[in-house]
Order: C-alpha cells, then structure tokens, then sequence
C-alpha cells in the first residue's frame, strides 16, 4: 500500500499547482464577466428594436461571458493608454482624490497600489531582491529595495526594504537599513515572490547569502522604476 500511497501523494503534488492556477483564471474569468454583463445586456436591449438575432445572439450565455470580458480588457486597455496622457493622469488624479475622502477604502487602495508598485517592472540592471539581517543578526530574510535614502545627520545611505511574509506575500514589514548591511542576490522578483508563496520550496539552487559589495540598487532618494 505504501508505493500506491506514494504515487496518489506526487499525482496530488502534481495537480495542485494545476487546480489553483485553474480556480485563479477561472475567478478573474468571473470577475471580468460579472463587470462586462450589464454593458452586454444594455447593448442587448438597445439592439432589441432593429436587430432581435444580435440581441439574441448577444444574450447567450456563453456569448455574453466572452463579450463580457472582451469589453472589460478593451476598457482596461484604454485605460492604459489614457494613463500615459495628460488627461488620463488629470482623471486618475481626481478619482484618487476621491478615494481619499473615504478612511478606510483609502487605505486599501493605497496599499495595493503600492505592493502592485514594487512588483512592477524595474530599470535594466537594477538589483532590488535582497537579504537582510532579520529579525536578528544570525537569520537573514529576503526583501524588495523600494527606494533609497539619506541620514539626515551622517548623511549614510540608507535602504527601504520591503520584508514580504509567507505565504501572503502583501503582508510585511518595512525595514530600514544600512546599504552597506544589505546583501544584494541575482533573484528577479518573481523568483523572490515564488519562494515566500511556497514557503521556500521553490527557488533558485544559488543565493548570494554572505555580505557582498551593493549592486546597482535604484539611485539615492529615487523609487525604482515602476514603484510608489
């Protein structure tokens, strides 16, 4: 029974990655779907009077979810694109204004908006996986750069780093320290973020754990390409 035991625990260890990342497309699936709907269905109505075969055809279920979801990526899109403009910045800046007024929505946007911030893409060169002494000398603990700056006093440099806690990576500390007390590693962020989410059982073979000279971390009182 323990070799039968055995192959059902690796099929298992197998098709678990398989099944999240299937319930995760399928929950964005229906989160898309679910804010594209109503724009399809008002389309639907409105198309009633002169075209009743679109309208139908508009209102299959399965139909209704694809369209649903194409319209929502199209407006996702524009709104990339607006946000590279003048207006689209003047319009996001109003609506973020907006969020202010309210406490506690404020404090959730803001969050996620920074976390997706640091996540986002960072300038060629640039090293901001990291390992610092945490939460003691002996024990060291993987962290993102987010910007770097200055004593105010001794005029040292000085590093934010962003302390991510398993398996909820949006969970962490924010860590200030010494530049020359952290140890810059070759991880990209996605390697980073995939050994806190799995507890460490998935990453590179090679880490720089001892003290090395700082690599190209983002300059002096600037974020990173990308962040808040």
């Amino acid at each position: 029974m323990k070799p039968i035991g055995r192959t059902i625990v690796i099929g298992l260890l197998t098709a678990a990655p398989l099944v999240i990342t299937f319930v995760i497309v399928r929950f964005l699936f229906q989160l898309l779907s679910s804010v594209g709907e109503p724009w399809i269905r008002g389309v639907a109505r409105g198309l009633r009077a002169t075209n009743p075969g679109v309208a139908d055809l508009l209102l299959n279920d399965t139909l209704q979810s694809i369209a649903a979801v194409l319209v929502v990526l199209a407006f996702l899109y524009v709104l990339g694109w607006g946000t590279g403009r003048v207006i689209g910045q003047r319009l996001i800046s109003l609506f973020e204004k907006a969020v202010g007024a309210i406490p506690f929505v404020e404090t959730i946007y803001r969050a996620t908006k920074r976390f997706l911030a640091i996540s986002g893409p960072s300038g060629e060169g640039t090293q901001r996986v990291v390992l610092i002494d945490f939460p003691s000398r002996d024990m060291k603990a993987i962290g993102i750069v987010t910007r770097t700056l200055r004593d105010a006093t001794t005029g040292e440099e000085l590093a934010a780093v962003y302390v991510p806690t398993a398996p909820n990576p949006t969970n962490g500390y924010i860590e200030i320290v010494p530049i020359d007390k952290v140890t810059f590693t070759d991880w990209t962020f996605d390697q980073a973020m995939a050994f806190v989410v799995t507890g460490g059982s998935n990453a590179p073979d090679t880490v720089h754990y001892r003290q090395s000279a700082p690599g190209p971390a983002v300059a002096s009182g600037d974020a990173p390409a990308g962040s808040a």
